[in-house]
């Protein structure tokens, strides 16, 4: 296995390819309504930050955010990290995923990084962790993905 995919087109600066994504007018539905904004690029790291907008609506009977939006919230990380280290060129749906929650969230910001630790032509393995508004980290999950082409199935 290998650290970068293979076959790429030249790479675009960290600001470019933030920026292509920033003004995205294909962006998913499923972002929006995460409230995500993606914030940092470090493509020679591998690396992302976003931040979401976490409306009151995703919370639990106790006023906190359920957990599986926080999981939603890592898991869209790490794909989005694993299409801008394939210089858009290849998506990585996730196999597996598993996710420890250290804390609770309540709604408002959140920031979420994602890097990837290994890349390889039939799997690439992330990590992301999730931080509240006061920088103190609610929950990490690791995923396995299976690297393939980009192209919309719709």
């Amino acid at each position: 296995m290998t650290n970068t995919p293979t076959d790429e087109k030249p790479r675009v600066s960290d600001a470019e390819m933030l920026a292509r994504f920033q003004n995205s007018k294909k962006r998913p539905p499923c972002s929006d309504t995460l409230g995500m904004r993606l914030v940092e690029v470090e493509q020679a790291a591998q690396r992302i930050r976003m931040e979401f907008d976490v409306p009151g609506m995703f919370a639990n009977p106790t006023g906190a955010v359920q957990g599986g939006f926080i999981a939603a919230m890592m898991d869209e990380a790490m794909s989005t990290c694993c299409i801008i280290a394939s210089n858009v060129t290849m998506t990585a749906p996730t196999l597996e995923m598993k996710t420890s929650y250290l804390r609770r969230l309540m709604p408002g910001k959140a920031v979420v990084e994602a890097h990837i630790l290994k890349w390889g032509r039939s799997a690439a393995f992330m990590e992301a962790e999730c931080f509240d508004d006061q920088g103190k980290r609610v929950a990490k999950a690791t995923a396995t993905a299976i690297p393939m082409p980009f192209k919309r199935l719709s």
